[in-house]
């Protein structure tokens, strides 16, 4: 059970830092083409909001994992 701890540890960081670059390329393209969008560079935050809740889930499931491992 450890080990699945340490793997959705793993997963929760590895999610966050795909959220940054998701969101950081997303709302470059929408600062560059104002002219294009309707709407405002701001909405590419809205991204974040399923890696959040994925990265939630894997913090949940590791510390689960942890505390039937008895550590």
């Amino acid at each position: 059970m450890k080990n699945l701890s340490i793997v959705f540890w793993v997963l929760a960081v590895l999610l966050s830092d795909v959220m940054c670059a998701v969101v950081a390329y997303n709302y470059g393209v929408m600062e560059v083409n104002q002219m294009i969008n309707s709407a405002p560079a701001s909405t590419a935050f809205l991204l974040a909001i399923p890696f959040l809740l994925g990265i939630a889930v894997c913090a949940f499931l590791a510390l689960l994992f942890r505390r039937k491992a008895g550590a």
